[in-house]
């Protein structure tokens, strides 16, 4: 499997690129026009394209599900960054023929990469895919006649910070907007409604006395990378019935000191999972440093390890708050609720750290 580059660096990237737009740049919905022209709202922007999509080009493994959940999977011509993820997108969509994706390029997708394809629209973030720094930026590619769809989790703020919307939100809207972009509105439509309703029941599972504290360990070890107010695991964190401890963060994934992860004192650690560090150093970094090796989470050896697609914007983001409710509960943090995860996590042979799971 081929290494990715740690999530810090493509946040930092895409952070430290003042030029781009707050939104989809001007321009990018093109001159369609007439009764088959669909218009959606993209990071504030209209978005329009002449008729249904028929080729979409997706990068990362959270995006990709987007699009196979939303039930665009024969529009999606080209995939970039998938490989780390392709097992569990196997699992969650056994019938999407995720195996046959055409997949071009290496990690990142390049501008030449894109060209190649020619897609009509391609669907990717700032930090997901869009980078100054790998010269892939949307307006280049409306340059060419390619109309570029952001995550909306990615969405910039005046000051150039991703983040502008709930991660629930987030989610649901680019759900609807692609279903509706590649006339697969009724199926994008029920997707939403079962995580509606999958939220709805976790959110009314019974609470403790005290609501237990999740800290999110993406990777690091001069400093941590993790996840803000913005992110989808404050979302899943919340629906969960869990105190994220970077939500006062007010960004998506970024860095934080150690002295954060010492003051939160977490009940439990979550890690995600993909190429870069793998768990045994991510656990090894904590029980090593002063500021995490004391936790009561890192003596206890609370850990609990998910994939990478599930933390990020997607429609798994219901799977992952479904396995941090079963964790909380397993460890004695909260009341038992009848709440069964949707997806078996264990069928993954590749995904260490869960030995808690019975």
């Amino acid at each position: 499997m081929t290494s990715a580059r740690p999530l810090a660096l493509l946040a930092s990237l895409a952070i430290a690129a003042p030029s781009l737009a707050a939104c989809a740049p001007e321009g990018a919905s093109g001159s369609a026009s007439g009764a088959s022209a669909i218009t959606v709202q993209n990071c504030g922007e209209d978005l329009t394209v002449d008729g249904p999509v028929t080729e979409l080009y997706a990068y990362d493994g959270g995006i990709i599900s987007i699009v196979l959940a939303a039930g665009a999977r024969d529009e999606l011509v080209a995939v970039t960054g998938m490989e780390r993820d392709q097992d569990l997108l196997e699992l969650a969509y056994p019938d999407d023929r995720v195996d046959e994706l055409t997949v071009v390029g290496e990690e990142f997708p390049t501008l030449e990469n894109v060209l190649a394809v020619d897609p009509q629209v391609m669907f990717a973030g700032y930090g997901y895919g869009f980078s100054e720094a790998r010269n892939l930026l949307p307006e280049m590619l409306t340059e060419h006649g390619i109309t570029p769809y952001l995550l909306s989790e990615t969405c910039q703020q005046d000051d150039g910070a991703r983040g502008t919307m709930d991660a629930w939100t987030a989610l649901t809207t680019d759900l609807t907007n692609i279903g509706e972009l590649t006339g697969h509105s009724d199926t994008a439509a029920s997707v939403v409604e079962d995580i509606e309703a999958r939220r709805a029941a976790l959110e009314a599972a019974p609470q403790g006395d005290e609501r237990p504290t999740a800290f999110l360990f993406d990777s690091g070890t001069d400093a941590i990378f993790t996840s803000g107010s913005f992110g989808g695991p404050q979302a899943i964190f919340d629906t969960a019935g869990v105190t994220n401890a970077t939500a006062a963060v007010e960004d998506t994934w970024t860095e934080v000191g150690w002295e954060t992860l010492a003051a939160s004192d977490p009940d439990v650690i979550f890690f995600v999972d993909y190429p870069g560090q793998s768990y045994e150093d991510k656990v090894a970094v904590l029980q090593a440093n002063p500021a995490s090796r004391d936790l009561e989470a890192v003596r206890e050896e609370r850990f609990v390890n998910l994939p990478y697609a599930m933390w990020v914007s997607g429609p798994m983001n219901i799977d992952a708050a479904e396995w941090v409710r079963t964790a909380v509960e397993h460890f004695g943090l909260a009341p038992e609720s009848g709440v069964e995860p949707t997806l078996d996590i264990t069928a993954l042979d590749e995904l260490p750290g869960n030995d808690w799971i019975g």
